[in-house]
């Protein structure tokens, strides 16, 4: 069972990235993006918890003379928490600096 809810998580956190990435994002909507975001992946089942972040520096650096900028996988950083019967996995997917990649990974 954990093989499946470890499973079910990535599949929440690659759904959650190639939805949004490229997104609309600006300093006013920020945090609206990051509610709706989460909101999403709670209506998928087995979600017990959904957070999602995104991080407003990396933001500034890329705003342009609008205003905003579309939404990269260097500013995005979220964790699901999938619950399946008694079963209970964590996951993450956060920039890799390292890499120079979006990776995920269960924490949990």
């Amino acid at each position: 069972m954990k093989e499946i809810a470890a499973f079910e998580a990535g599949i929440k956190l690659g759904a959650l990235f190639h939805q949004f990435i490229g997104a609309p994002v600006s300093h006013d909507n920020a945090e609206i993006l990051a509610r709706a975001m989460e909101s999403c992946m709670k209506l998928q089942p087995y979600v017990a918890e959904a957070e999602v972040s995104i991080d407003r520096k990396k933001l500034e650096a890329k705003l342009s003379g609008f205003g905003y900028c579309s939404l990269s996988p260097e500013m995005l950083r979220a964790r699901v928490k999938v619950r399946i019967s008694e079963v209970e996995v964590e996951a993450v997917l956060e920039w890799d600096e390292e890499r120079n990649y979006p990776l995920m990974k269960l924490v949990r």
